[in-house]
């Protein structure tokens, strides 16, 4: 098992993602023909269940690009990281990670054993058990694991987080961790600069990667000024209700244009 997201992390190639909040597989096959490194799918602030995931999951393979699947579960848990990870993604994002033990546990509930505690099974991702032995053997290690750091809690055991054995990447939740810290959506606030800047640090001390969600296009060139790693650029509701907004402004527009012209030869 091979992770093409994981490898663009580790070599530093900025690679590139988009974020999934509405269960349908056309969504997911849309936006993986668009040559992204990978989707996020979000399932702890969404509706949908294991089975509309996993045709998401589907649906992103069957496309012809390099796009990989990585699914925001909706907490530090063994037995829904078990079932996620039997549907053959290639990472796994878990929120709310505030200590080094609780990332530990996050990546013993990623790995076999003797290396973790994750359940044995022929699932979509050992093929229903046609490379079972085989998929077992090598999953070990190749399930990117991004935690999120979305704390104040969080923030102060952020180093101490990022070092430890198994945990590819950090996330900076942007909205969550403004509102721990008492600015919420305050998004030029000194004190959430601070803080993005202190999760980055963490990251290049412990060399780990560190990334974030961008809904507003125009903030891409000032997250990357900041140092980010990898980015999540849109996302689906967001730049479905922006586009629809800016089609109705145009056709207003365009409206009050024929309205002001001359009729007839006048």
């Amino acid at each position: 098992m091979s992770s093409y997201f994981k490898r663009s992390l580790e070599e530093r190639t900025d690679p590139t993602g988009t974020w999934l909040s509405i269960g349908h597989p056309a969504v997911a096959e849309v936006c993986a023909s668009l040559d992204l490194e990978f989707v996020l799918i979000d399932t702890e602030h969404t509706s949908m269940h294991l089975e509309t995931v996993e045709n998401m999951v589907r649906a992103v393979d069957a496309t012809d690009g390099r796009t990989e699947t990585v699914v925001r579960v909706p907490w530090n848990d063994p037995v829904r990281l078990k079932r996620v990870l039997d549907l053959g993604v290639q990472g796994v994002m878990v929120p709310m990670i505030e200590t080094a033990e609780e990332a530990r546990t996050l990546v013993n509930s990623t790995r076999y054993p003797p290396q973790g505690s994750r359940g044995i099974a022929g699932g979509r991702a050992a093929n229903y058990g046609l490379n079972f032995e085989e998929y077992v053997k090598s999953a070990n290690g190749s399930v990117l694991t991004i935690v999120q750091i979305e704390t104040k809690r969080g923030l102060e055991n952020v180093e101490n987080i990022a070092s430890v054995d198994g945990v590819d990447a950090l996330f900076v939740g942007p909205a969550d961790l403004s509102g721990s810290l008492g600015v919420f959506a305050e998004w030029e606030s000194e004190q959430l600069s601070s803080a993005i800047n202190q999760v980055i640090s963490a990251g290049q001390t412990t060399d780990t990667p560190v990334g974030t969600l961008v809904v507003d296009p125009t903030d891409v060139e000032m997250r990357v000024g900041q140092g980010f790693d990898y980015l999540i650029v849109g996302k689906d509701t967001a730049s479905l209700a922006s586009a629809t907004r800016d089609a109705i402004a145009l056709y207003d527009e365009a409206l009050t244009g024929s309205v002001d012209q001359p009729v007839g030869n006048e």
